[in-house]
Parts: structure tokens; C-alpha cells; sequence
């Protein structure tokens, strides 16, 4: 059974920072390309950022560059998400995503909560 368990979400000023974790089970976490996207109120869930593997290939929102880093540690199953400098418009459902890449099957983890605000 596939679960990807994402924690570290909360309530930040702006300007603050915040690390969010994915910690994944069911499936070879070596053999995923791993995400993070965000759901504000409102608007369409859309990519922050992508991190292949086995190579660590990375890929960021524009809106996001310079500011989040993603990383993994395939020894324990998890992904990361550094997230400096945020903004009131980082305020989202942050969720983690993984594709397996020799099926093409996307699992989602259940999300949480980013609030970045004075």
C-alpha cells in the first residue's frame, strides 16, 4: 500500500521559512521522480518543484526559484522541501506527489497546510 505522509506545515510571517517532509512507503522510492505542488483557495494546484532520481535533476515554479529548495534522502524513503523567503501568495495546500516512472502511476500524499501571514 502506497503512502506518502507530508508533515512540517504551519503558520509562518513573511519573510520566515519552513521545511516540509514526505515520508514514503509501499513502493520503490529510488525508482520515483518525486514533487511538491500547492493548492491555494481558488486556483488550480500547480507544480513548486520536481527532483528525479537516481540523477537529482531539479525543476521550480518560476514563482519559487531561489527561495524553495527540494532535496531527497532515497536511504529513508523522504522528501524534502526548504522553503525561505516566503510570501503571503506561498499560502497553499502543499502537497507530496510521486511518480513511478516505469509505470507512470502518480500517487498523492494528503497535503498540508502553509500559511504565510503577519
Amino acid at each position: 500500500q502506497v503512502q506518502l505522509v507530508e508533515s512540517g506545515g504551519g503558520l509562518v510571517q513573511p519573510g520566515g521559512s519552513l521545511r516540509l517532509s514526505c515520508a514514503a512507503s509501499g513502493f520503490t522510492f529510488s525508482s520515483a521522480a518525486m514533487s511538491w505542488y500547492r493548492q491555494a483557495p481558488g486556483k488550480e494546484r500547480e507544480l513548486v518543484a520536481l527532483i528525479t532520481s537516481p540523477s537529482g535533476s531539479t525543476n521550480y515554479a518560476d514563482s519559487v526559484k531561489g527561495r524553495f529548495t527540494i532535496s531527497r534522502d532515497n536511504a529513508k524513503n523522504t522528501v524534502f522541501l526548504q522553503m525561505n523567503s516566503l510570501k503571503t501568495e506561498d499560502t497553499a495546500v502543499y502537497s507530496c506527489s510521486a511518480l513511478i516512472v516505469r509505470t507512470r502511476i502518480r500517487y498523492w500524499g494528503q497535503g498540508t497546510q502553509v500559511t504565510v501571514s503577519s
